[in-house]
C-alpha cells in the first residue's frame, strides 16, 4: 500500500535531515530526514535495544558525529517528532503532516522551478562531470507484502536517495516489527533512465570511467578514511568486551545480521552507481548483489581493520576478534580477521579499493544469470579500468594478487553460508523473526528454517 506525502520528493529532498543536517531522502516516521537515521530509529524501537550515553547525555549530534552515541541520536529523533507508533503502523499524525507541509512551503529552495528539480540527481555526488542524471520518483511509506523480492525493491523501488546519505546508522537493514508488512528500503527508481543511463562502452574515457565508481565508492563508504583514522583511539573496555561475550548466541547472531545488513546496502547503492550495472536485467542485477555483496562488504572491511592491533571498527569501537566470541563461530571470524590483515598488507588506495569493489561484484562466474555476454560487456569495461588505474600507479604485479583475493572472498562467504545454515537450524523463529528481511533475503532459504 502507498501513503502518500502531498509535498513533493524533490522539494522534500532540499531540506536537511532533521537529525544530523546530512542529505534527506524524505519524511521518514513524521520526520524529515536521511536514510541513516531513518533506519536508526526503526531499529531502536527494537525490545531488545536498550542505549545509555557515557557523558552528560548531551551529546552533538551531527553527520560526523552521529554513530558515537546512540542514547542521544535517539533523544533528538523523539525531540524532533519521529514517531514510535508510525514504525510499527507506518503513519503519521495529521499534526505532523500539517506541520510538514508548512515547513516544506517554507523553505526557499522549494519554490525553484520544477523542472530544474526533475534535472537534479536524487543521489548525491561530489564529484564533477556527473554521469548519472537521476530524475526522483519517490513514494514515502512505500510498503509491499513480506513474499516480494527485498533486493529487487531495493533496486526498484524507494524513498529517494538511498541508505547511505553516509553514516553507519545511515543504513536501513529494512526491519518491520509489523508482521503483516515490509518496510521497504529506500532506493530511487528512475523510469527514465535508459534516456541518460550509459553502456560501458559509451564513457568518453577510462578515466571518465573510473572516476564514477570512485566518486560511487567514496559517497557510499559508511566513513571516511581520515574519518576512521581518527577513531582509532577508541578502543572496547574488558568490561565492554565481557559484555558482548555473555550474549546469546542468538542475540549476537541477531546483532551482527543488523549491522552487516547496514553494510550491505551500502553496496547496493554502490551496484547502483557502476556504470552499465542498471543496465542489466532486473535478475541480473539481484543475482549479481545476492552473490557479491557479502564479498564486497569484506572487502571494504578492510578500511575500518587496525593492523597494529589486529582490531576492527564495530559498534562505534576497535573491536578484537575475541569480542564476537558469542557468535560461536570462531573460525569464521579468525578467517575474515585474516582476510582484512592482509588486504590491508596490499595497502590499496582508495581508487585502487573502488575497482576493486567494483570487478568483485560484476562477476560472470555468478549462478543463475540470465545475459551474461552483458554482465560480462561490463565485468571487462570494469577490469579494464582497474588495470588503468594499477599502471598509472606502477602497482601491475597487484593485479594477479588481487584476483587471488577473489578467490578467499568465495570460500570466506561459503563458510558464513554454512554458519549460517547451523545457526538456523537451532535458532529458526530468530532468523525468521527478528533478522533483517534483507538479510534473510540475500542469505537464507526457506530450507534453512525448517528445523534439522
Amino acid at each position: 500500500m502507498f501513503i502518500f506525502f502531498c509535498a513533493s520528493p524533490a522539494q522534500i529532498e532540499v531540506i536537511p535531515c532533521k537529525i544530523c543536517g546530512d542529505k534527506s531522502s524524505g519524511v521518514h516516521y513524521g520526520v524529515i530526514t536521511c536514510e541513516g537515521c531513518k533506519g536508526f530509529f526503526r531499529r531502536s524501537q527494537l525490545p531488545t535495544v536498550s542505549y545509555s550515553c557515557s557523558r552528560q547525555s548531551n551529546c552533538q549530534i551531527d553527520r560526523a558525529s552521529r554513530n558515537r552515541c546512540q542514547h542521544c541520536r535517539l533523544q533528538k529523533c523523539l525531540a524532533q517528532g519521529m514517531s514510535r507508533d508510525a514504525v510499527k503502523f507506518g503513519r503519521m499524525s495529521k499534526r505532523q503532516r500539517d506541520s510538514l507541509i508548512a515547513e516544506v512551503e517554507r523553505h526557499p529552495k522549494t519554490r525553484q522551478d520544477r523542472a530544474t528539480q526533475l534535472l537534479q540527481p536524487a543521489y548525491s555526488f561530489t564529484g564533477e562531470n556527473e554521469l548519472m542524471p537521476y530524475a526522483a520518483d519517490v513514494h514515502p511509506y512505500l510498503f509491499c507484502s513480506p513474499n516480494e523480492s527485498q533486493v529487487s525493491n531495493m533496486i526498484y523501488r524507494g524513498t529517494g536517495v538511498s541508505p547511505v546519505s553516509r553514516s553507519q546508522g545511515r543504513g536501513d537493514s529494512g526491519g518491520h516489527p509489523d508482521p503483516s508488512h515490509v518496510l521497504v528500503a529506500s532506493f530511487p527508481y528512475n523510469p527514465l533512465e535508459n534516456r541518460y543511463t550509459f553502456y560501458p562502452h559509451s564513457l568518453r574515457n577510462t578515466d571518465e570511467l573510473c572516476a564514477s565508481i570512485v566518486r560511487a565508492h567514496r559517497e557510499t563508504s559508511q566513513w571516511r578514511v581520515e574519518e576512521l583514522q581518527g577513531l582509532r583511539w577508541k578502543l572496547f573496555s574488558r568490561e565492554e568486551i565481557q559484555a558482548y561475550q555473555s550474549k546469546s548466541v542468538d542475540e549476537m547472531w541477531q546483532h551482527c545480521a543488523i549491522r552487516l545488513t547496514d553494510a550491505v546496502q551500502y553496496v547496493v547503492e554502490f551496484a547502483k552507481h557502476i556504470p552499465g550495472f542498471r543496465m542489466l536485467t532486473q535478475n541480473d542485477q539481484i543475482a549479481l548483489l545476492k552473490t557479491g555483496s557479502m564479498e564486497v562488504v569484506l572487502v571494504r572491511m578492510s578500511r575500518f581493520f587496525n593492523t597494529e592491533n589486529n582490531t576492527v571498527y564495530f559498534d562505534g569501537k576497535f573491536a578484537g576478534a575475541d569480542l564476537f566470541k558469542s557468535l560461536a563461530c570462531g573460525d569464521l571470524i579468525t578467517a575474515v580477521f585474516d582476510f582484512a590483515h592482509d588486504m590491508c598488507a596490499l595497502k590499496l588506495s582508495e581508487h585502487q579499493l573502488a575497482l576493486f569493489s567494483a570487478l568483485v561484484l560484476i562477476n560472470t562466474d555468478r549462478p543463475c544469470l540470465e545475459d551474461r555476454g552483458k554482465v560480462q560487456r561490463v565485468q571487462r569495461t570494469v577490469e579494464l579500468g582497474l588495470r588503468h588505474i594499477l599502471q598509472k600507479d606502477n602497482q601491475e604485479g597487484l593485479m594477479a594478487k588481487l584476483y587471488q583475493k577473489m578467490a578467499v572472498l568465495r570460500s570466506l562467504c561459503s563458510l558464513h553460508m554454512e554458519k549460517l545454515r547451523w545457526f538456523s537450524q537451532r535458532y529458526p523463529l530468530t532468523v525468521h523473526s527478528l533478522f533483517p528481511p534483507l538479510y534473510k533475503e540475500l542469505f537464507t532459504s526457506e530450507a534453512d528454517l525448517l528445523p534439522g
